[in-house]
């Protein structure tokens, strides 16, 4: 056998479960046919942000991972909602969920996309059981009752015990392992960005709705001596390409609109990138010999910080799995107990975030105004309130 598992695909949760296999004392092949970008600046960057929630952070720290990430992350210590569905793009009513209802500590912790790549890269590259390989993919997939053979892009075969998919939505493995999925297409593409603001931010991540999708600010290290937040805007899917064609000038003076000032006036501090949104969900999020992962396995509307941090449960329900039985790695038994632990959870997960997601597309003044009412209602109820903030945070309903 050639390695325990076999990590397919680079990403954030590719290379975060690559730590907590090789944490658990597991030899770790990782592959990505991408070679990570890992400087703000470069070209194909990947601009967005990710919230990590309090159980994230405890796997982070299990596997080593988090006294490297720590110096550079954001916390979140306040949700705040607006709506911003009346005649005019203004707020007109406002929500803040704050995690010192339900916890000592924040809701999350915020860090951006190229920074997680180049610090968990990093760490990799100290860890004796991982081979790291970038510019390589996992293309083709044999299994047999006792193990996993992978053809790679570079022409070499590789056993394994385990498959671990972890490559995006399109996933080349799950497709070798003939695992169907299901795919709602919303018509909807989103606008990924950092700003500078002239007001700080506060450790305040707000969520302004409207029409078309959420706009959404997470805070960020401040950036050249000044505040900083991420951007995710969702739009109709015309609209989003409009903007991202755009002028500089004409963008801004269009996201200052649609913030509704609420950081005071926002300054274009990054490249945009912009990308189509969808929810998807594998019929299963396992084969004989291979595990699904991640966007693998699920694929959510980035709403409430639920994508990542989904998948790092993925991970550490597989990597108990893992370590409770050795003798036992990739087998039927195994990965039927993932999928039994999982499935029902990303389907839950996933029926929320379709809805929340339809609701912040509303168009109509009259379920705007209904939208705006039920907030307040949610809000207003306070077991109710802290019920969904602990739910958001992965506590089982």
């Amino acid at each position: 056998m050639d390695h325990d598992i076999l990590v397919s695909g680079g990403g954030i949760a590719g290379l975060t479960a690559t730590a907590a296999f090789a944490h658990a004392g597991f030899d770790v092949l990782c592959v990505d046919p991408a070679k990570p970008i890992t400087a703000r600046n470069a070209q194909g960057v990947d601009l967005r942000s990710t919230a990590f929630l309090q159980p994230a952070r405890a796997l982070l720290e299990e596997v080593g991972l988090w006294a490297r990430l720590s110096p550079h992350a954001q916390p979140l210590q306040i949700m705040r909602i607006i709506d911003a569905g009346g005649p005019e793009p203004e707020a007109r009513m406002s929500k803040e969920f704050d995690a010192s209802d339900i916890s000592d500590q924040p809701f999350g912790w915020n860090l951006p996309n190229w920074l997680l790549r180049r610090e968990i890269s990093a760490h990799l590259e100290t860890l004796p059981n991982v081979t790291y390989k970038t510019g390589v993919g996992a293309q083709t997939l044999f299994t047999r009752t006792a193990e996993a053979r992978v053809g790679l892009s570079d022409g070499k075969r590789v056993s394994t015990r385990l498959v671990v998919a972890a490559d995006g939505r399109g996933s080349a493995m799950r497709d070798a392992a003939g695992i169907d999925v299901s795919t709602t297409r919303f018509g909807q593409k989103a606008l990924a960005f950092a700003v500078t603001h002239d007001i700080a931010h506060e450790n305040v991540s707000t969520e302004i709705h409207r029409t078309g999708g959420p706009f959404t600010l997470v805070p960020l290290p401040d950036f050249e001596g000044r505040p900083s937040s991420a951007i995710v805007w969702m739009e109709k899917g015309p609209k989003a390409q409009a903007l991202h064609q755009m002028e500089v000038v004409q963008f801004e003076e269009a996201m200052n609109l649609r913030s509704c000032g609420v950081l005071g006036h926002l300054k274009l501090a990054s490249e945009r990138t912009i990308w189509p949104i969808i929810s998807q969900h594998a019929s299963r999020l396992n084969g004989e010999r291979v595990a699904l992962i991640a966007e693998a396995a699920h694929v959510l509307p980035p709403i409430g910080a639920q994508g990542l941090n989904m998948s790092l449960s993925d991970i550490r329900v597989l990597r108990d799995l893992a370590r409770a039985r050795p003798d036992g790695l990739g087998d039927t038994a195994m990965l039927d107990a993932y999928h039994d632990a999982r499935f029902k959870d990303v389907r839950l997960r996933e029926a929320g975030i379709k809805m929340l997601n339809r609701t912040s597309m509303l168009n109509t003044p009259m379920l705007r105004d209904a939208r705006a009412a039920g907030l307040n209602a949610l809000y207003s109820f306070a077991p109710l309130r802290k019920s969904i903030m602990q739910m958001g945070l992965g506590a089982k309903g």
